[in-house]
């Protein structure tokens, strides 16, 4: 199976299956010398581990990290670098009744079409639980960029019709771990706990959007044709688990406005160093980074597990009634926060790598 590889300098591999032994991912292209915290990865699997809330699938995984190759006192050794994460709380049997058919909205039926087998446990390799795999891999790739001042934050800006429509240089970027939500507004946060309390109570499941900001990225980092920068990460986000989108700057919002308005025109700040007077271009221009804050927005559809009756086909084609079982996140959002900052971090600790070549 291909494509399990990401990135070229900083590259990455995942394995595994959701209720398989575990799941794993091995680095190649951390530099020697670079920090590797167990700590750090540990308690970056925490924020993303289920069962941490009311919010979120009720699976207990302790997701407790190892690292079997690559680094020797915390120190990166050049070599690849392996983590292992155990699955303990595995449940295949909630899934028999959909090994003879195919969930709605999920990878059952295409995953079958193209490789004419599939993992009906958890969906096996397309199962979310592969991203622990990149958060873990997501904290390596900060410390690539911890020399460079790098500062990446997530949040959830909006979960189904409620949105913090608050720009984020008004928001306390450092509180978004202070609720269950991820949402730097706590009443902003408490309507969207709410939101999502009800669908789990209604065996549905909503949507939202993560917005993400990047400060202190080094201009001059992306490839101005096929490799843009802002490719890179679109390419990132929408290999995410249940991402349907991703915008940059005003995104969409662009199509509203005239050039007059939407160019970003340099200036000088106190220091005398190059920056734009607005940033409607979210950071960055031809496909390379300008300096200026990288902000952009992955949107998530509703979860495609629910707890209510479906109508669906079984692999002999014919009409059958469907209801799910197992675990399942009634809103992805609150967990996929540091999903995305981890793929933010590799995606710029890739073109750093190149950026340094490149001089």
């Amino acid at each position: 199976m291909p494509a399990n590889t990401f990135g070229e300098r900083f590259r990455i591999t995942t394995y595994g299956e959701s209720h398989g032994p575990g799941i794993g991912v091995v680095i190649d292209g951390c530099p020697s010398g670079t920090r590797v915290s167990i700590e750090d990865i540990n308690r970056e699997l925490k924020r993303r581990r289920p069962g941490q809330s009311e919010l979120t699938s009720p699976r207990n995984e302790e997701d407790v990290a190892i690292i079997q190759s690559g680094v020797i006192n915390e120190t990166a050794t050049g070599a690849p670098i392996s983590i292992w994460i155990a699955n303990k709380d595995v449940r295949g049997a909630d899934y028999s009744e959909i090994t003879q058919a195919y969930r709605p909205s999920h990878a059952d039926y295409t995953y079958q079409v193209k490789y004419g087998i599939r993992d009906p446990s958890g969906g096996g390799r397309s199962s979310a639980r592969e991203t622990a795999a990149r958060v873990a891999a997501g904290v390596v790739a900060r410390s690539v960029l911890a020399g460079e001042s790098v500062k990446i934050s997530a949040y959830v800006n909006q979960v189904y019709t409620v949105i913090l429509d608050k720009p984020w240089t008004e928001l306390d970027l450092s509180s978004v771990d202070t609720n269950p939500v991820r949402c730097p507004d706590k009443e902003c946060a408490q309507k969207m706990e709410r939101i999502i309390l009800s669908a789990k109570e209604a065996g549905d499941t909503v949507g939202g959007v993560i917005q993400c900001i990047i400060q202190g990225c080094p201009a001059g980092l992306g490839e101005p044709v096929f490799d843009k920068l802002h490719a890179d990460l679109g390419k990132a986000m929408l290999s995410i688990n249940a991402c349907k989108g991703v915008e940059f700057g005003s995104g969409f919002q662009a199509a509203l406005m005239k050039g007059s308005e939407h160019n970003d025109e340099f200036t000088h700040d106190s220091t005398g160093n190059i920056i734009t007077n607005s940033n409607h271009s979210g950071g960055i221009q031809g496909g390379i980074s300008n300096g200026m804050p990288i902000v952009l927005r992955a949107i998530f559809k509703p979860v495609s597990t629910i707890m209510q009756d479906q109508q669906t086909l079984n692999t002999a084609g014919e009409e059958v009634t469907l209801k799910a079982k197992g675990r399942h996140d009634p809103c992805v959002l609150p967990r996929a926060v540091p999903i995305v900052e981890a793929m933010a971090a590799i995606v710029l600790a890739d073109h750093l790598l190149k950026f340094r070549g490149s001089r």
